[in-house]
């Protein structure tokens, strides 16, 4: 799947090369007829550099990319760092299968670029803290990590939604259990106090008219006790679960696009409260998370621009795995 990954030593420059080196442009009428999973990495860079000509418009761009890949088999826990890492070796892209996070972060930057490289450059941009590669530097919690990464991307508008309906919780984010945990990586990382706000999905109709398509949802879980409501969630138990777009129908109804098992769908947002919540006083009585409500964030409008305050002129800035991730957290966390 990946071909090759040419890297400058002690420089950020990338260069990908194998089939996206076609002798041949792709035939984009061919690339048109079927979804995009099936796609070749080289007919992805002609259609996503089509897509900028075609529609100039970055919010229909998104939803047309999102839509362009429903239907595309799910599989959690995607993505890693080969051939940088070995700690997960699964390859740094995929193209036939997604997750939640990676069909989210496909999407983004396929809208925003022109062809495969410049899109292989922004994708570990979005992934990674500061665009540096790595497990212990991927961007792991939402909320938290992927959230503040990515604000020349994204901002939250949650509370501006929910006013005076927004709960409040409190997450206790420990990096480093995490990492050792999940990996056998021992990183350095001081645990973090993360304090946030959602909008209870009872109150979904509050975002009716206020969200734009591209815009970004995240679905909030958390474990509620039985008889309570979705306002009040055990402390310590809430965390962001899943993530997808806002989209619209033809009628206006706000849709969610995501991808989940088995495939990515697209469907009105109080169908998938329903499904979500069907079986809440279940989960409830065996003290395990479901849906309590909803994060929105508002697709900036220019994010390259915003990119490029950040990174330079040369943006994006993608930078190889660190030997002392230990010291890029004590910069960035309190």
């Amino acid at each position: 799947m990946l071909r090759m990954l040419v890297v400058a030593s002690g420089m950020a420059l990338w260069a990908i090369v194998g089939a996206v080196q076609a002798a041949d442009a792709p035939d984009l009428k061919a690339v048109e007829a079927k979804p995009l999973y099936q796609c070749s990495e080289a007919e992805v860079g002609a259609y996503i550099g089509h897509m900028q000509q075609a529609e100039p418009d970055l919010r229909k761009r998104i939803v047309r990319l999102a839509r362009k890949n429903l239907g595309q088999p799910y599989d959690i826990y995607l993505l890693g760092e080969m051939p940088f890492e070995t700690y997960d070796p699964q390859p740094i892209y995929c193209l036939t299968k997604s997750d939640c996070v990676v069909f989210a972060e496909h999407t983004y930057a396929m809208a925003l670029t022109d062809s495969w490289p410049e899109f292989m450059k922004l994708l570990q941009r979005i992934r990674y803290r500061d665009g540096q590669i790595g497990v212990a530097t991927r961007n792991h919690y939402t909320e938290a990590d992927w959230v503040k990464s990515n604000q020349w991307l994204v901002t939250d508008i949650t509370g501006e939604i929910a006013g005076d309906k927004a709960v409040p919780f409190e997450e206790r984010i420990d990096r480093k259990k995490f990492l050792k945990g999940r990996y056998d990586l021992d990183v350095n990382i001081p645990v973090e106090v993360h304090r946030d706000s959602y909008l209870p999905y009872t109150e979904i109709d509050l975002a009716d008219g206020k969200l734009q398509d591209g815009d970004f949802v995240n679905v909030v879980r958390g474990v509620v006790k039985p008889g309570n409501s979705p306002t009040q969630p055990v402390k310590g138990s809430v965390f962001v679960g899943h993530v997808g777009f806002v989209a619209h129908g033809t009628d206006g109804t706000l849709h969610m696009i995501h991808s989940t098992s088995p495939e990515v769908r697209e469907e009105p947002i109080t169908e998938y409260i329903a499904r979500s919540t069907a079986k809440a006083a279940e989960l409830d009585a065996d003290g395990k998370p479901r849906l309590v409500g909803f994060k929105f964030l508002r697709l900036t409008d220019d994010p390259l621009a915003n990119l490029r305050k950040l990174d330079g002129p040369g943006a994006p800035k993608v930078s190889l795995p660190l030997d002392d991730a230990s010291a890029f957290w004590r910069e960035r966390l309190p």
